[in-house]
């Protein structure tokens, strides 16, 4: 069952990815649902990869952390920095993978987003004060993730 869902879960972050990239919104419809299967993948055991209370608690600390920073940043500069469909997205990471895997998926997502993000402005033309979506990042982070708990588990 662990390959099925991690298939699953590697699919539904392209898809993510490619929405992002293209709208700049993670769709609600998309990553709350994704938010409950990790859970639930884990607290019936079809996934072996958090417990019930790290699940539950990477929920809230991985979509936490981006929503506070995104009130930082709101506070410093008056604008929003960080879309909330990041932070749902990385919820949902942490439902599948528990808290601990939340350090080296935001790791992985920032340098990542780096060096795309750099990329990004200059394909674009724009500036370092311009927006790019930093969703297919934390997607990357993910599916590395997927990738390196199905090595160990089966």
């Amino acid at each position: 069952m662990e390959i099925l869902i991690g298939i699953l879960l590697i699919t539904i972050l392209l898809v993510l990815a490619w929405i992002d990239l293209r709208t700049f919104l993670l769709p609600d419809n998309i990553t709350i649902p994704l938010i409950v299967l990790g859970f639930i993948a884990n607290a019936l055991e079809w996934i072996h990869w958090a417990s019930i209370f790290d699940s539950i608690l990477g929920i809230c600390l991985g979509g936490g952390f981006l929503y506070g920073l995104n009130v930082i940043y709101r506070r410093i500069k008056g604008i929003n920095g960080i879309g909330m469909g990041d932070a749902k997205l990385l919820a949902a990471l942490g439902a599948f993978f528990g808290w601990e895997a939340l350090p080296y998926i935001l790791l992985m997502a920032s340098l990542t987003g780096l060096l795309g993000g750099y990329i990004w402005l200059k394909v674009h033309h724009q500036d370092h004060s311009s927006a790019f979506p930093f969703g297919p990042y934390i997607a990357l982070g993910g599916i590395i993730t997927v990738l390196w708990f199905l090595q160990h588990t089966l």
